[in-house]
C-alpha cells in the first residue's frame, strides 16, 4: 500500500495566499518525515480553491526540499499549457530528482483559464488527445516533430532527453492522467497509462472505470503483464481523530467554507450554467467515504478501496482543517500510526 498527500494549498476564508502556499509546503515536509510515500500538487487560477497555479513549479521546490519522497502533479493541465515545455519540465525535474517526479495530466474545466492562456474551448473539448500523444513522444524520442492539428512545428531534438537518468531508474517520469468520464478512460488504457481517480467517487464507480480501463487497453492490444503492472491512483480525503465524531466535525467545520469561496470563484469561458454541490453536504458525503476518523477506521476503508477496485496507491487530502499546526499532525498520525496497520 502506498499511501501519500494530496495538496491543493486551499485558501480557507480569512487566510492569505501566503499562508495556504506556508501551509501547503509544510505539509509536504511533514509527509516525507512521517513516512508517507508521496506528495501530488493540484494546480489551479484564479481561484482561491487552490492557490498554486504552477504544480511543476511546487514541485520543483519541494524536490529539492526532499530526498526520499515522491512528487507528482495532480494534475498539470494540458489544455492550458503547451505539451512540449511540459515535457520539458518533465524531464527536468525527473532527471535532477533521481527519477522522483511523476508527471499527472489532465484536461482540466471549461474555466477562463482557457481564454486567458490562448487555448480556447476547442483545447478543452478537443485537443487534450492531440496533447497527450505529443508530450507522451516528447518524453520518448530523441527528436520530434509536431504534426497535429493544434500542434505544427518542424522536428526538434529533445533536449534534456528523459532516458539520460544517471544510475538506475525508469527510463522517464511516470505519466499519470486525471479520468472523469469512459473517455478519458479509455484514452488512458490506450496508451497504457495509469488513471488518477477523483475523490468524489466512491469505490463502486472506482472499480468500474479500472474495469472499463482494462477492457479498454486489452482491445487497444497492451500486453497483458501491461495491466498487471499499471498501478492506479485514488484520490480522497484523510483527517485522524481519536473519535470518528471528532474527525468529522473538524471538517465540517472547515471544508463547506472553503469549497463554497473556491468554487463560487469559477467562471467558465462560456458562461454555461453549472450546478454547485451544496458544501456540507459534500463534505459529509466524503467523510463518509474516506478515512476520516481513528486510525484503525481509516486503515480499513483504505484496505476496502484496495480490496473492492484494486488500487493501492493513494492522494489523500490532508489540509481540510484549514490550520497549519493540525494539518501537520494529521500527516504525522496518518504516516505514524495509519500506515503501520496496513503492512
Amino acid at each position: 500500500m502506498r499511501v501519500g498527500t494530496f495538496v491543493l494549498a486551499a485558501q480557507f476564508p480569512g487566510q492569505g495566499q501566503g499562508e495556504a502556499l506556508h501551509r501547503a509546503v509544510r505539509s509536504a515536509e511533514v509527509a516525507e518525515e512521517s513516512g508517507l510515500d508521496s506528495v501530488w500538487l493540484a494546480e489551479h487560477h484564479f481561484v482561491p480553491y487552490g492557490v498554486c497555479p504552477s504544480a511543476t513549479t511546487l514541485a520543483a521546490l519541494l524536490l529539492g526540499r526532499t530526498r526520499r519522497i515522491r512528487v507528482g502533479t495532480a494534475v498539470s493541465v494540458l489544455p492550458n499549457q503547451h505539451p512540449v515545455a511540459l515535457g520539458e519540465q518533465a524531464a527536468l525535474l525527473h532527471l535532477t530528482s533521481g527519477g522522483r517526479f511523476s508527471l499527472g495530466v489532465g484536461r482540466g474545466g471549461p474555466w477562463v483559464d482557457l481564454e486567458v492562456f490562448g487555448g480556447g474551448l476547442d483545447a478543452y473539448e478537443k485537443g487534450f488527445p492531440e496533447a497527450l500523444e505529443l508530450l507522451l513522444e516528447w518524453l520518448d524520442k530523441p527528436r520530434v516533430a509536431g504534426g497535429g492539428e493544434r500542434y505544427g512545428f518542424r522536428e526538434v531534438a529533445v533536449v534534456p532527453r528523459a532516458d539520460e537518468l544517471l544510475g538506475d531508474g525508469p527510463a522517464g517520469p511516470e505519466v499519470v492522467v486525471a479520468c472523469t468520464s469512459p473517455k478519458s478512460v479509455e484514452l488512458a488504457a490506450e496508451k497504457g497509462l495509469p488513471m488518477l481517480l477523483g475523490m468524489h467517487c466512491g469505490d463502486e464507480e472506482k472499480a468500474d472505470m479500472v474495469a472499463l480501463w482494462r477492457s479498454a487497453a486489452r482491445r487497444a492490444g497492451q500486453p497483458a503483464e501491461v495491466a498487471e503492472r499499471v498501478a492506479h491512483v485514488s484520490a480522497g480525503v484523510a483527517q485522524i481523530a481519536d473519535r470518528p465524531a471528532d474527525a468529522v466535525e473538524t471538517l465540517v467545520k472547515a471544508m463547506p467554507g472553503w469549497l463554497r469561496q473556491g468554487l463560487d470563484a469559477h467562471v467558465t469561458i462560456d458562461g454555461r450554467h453549472r450546478v454547485m454541490r451544496d458544501p456540507v453536504a459534500y463534505t459529509e458525503f466524503l467523510c463518509g467515504l474516506h478515512p476520516v476518523g481513528p486510525p484503525r477506521l481509516a486503515a480499513d476503508r483504505l484496505a476496502a478501496t484496495a480490496e473492492r477496485t484494486g488500487i493501492t496507491r493513494f492522494a489523500l487530502m490532508v489540509e481540510g482543517s484549514g490550520d497549519l499546526a493540525a494539518t501537520e499532525t494529521n500527516v504525522q498520525r496518518l504516516g505514524e500510526e495509519v500506515l503501520p496497520l496496513l503492512e
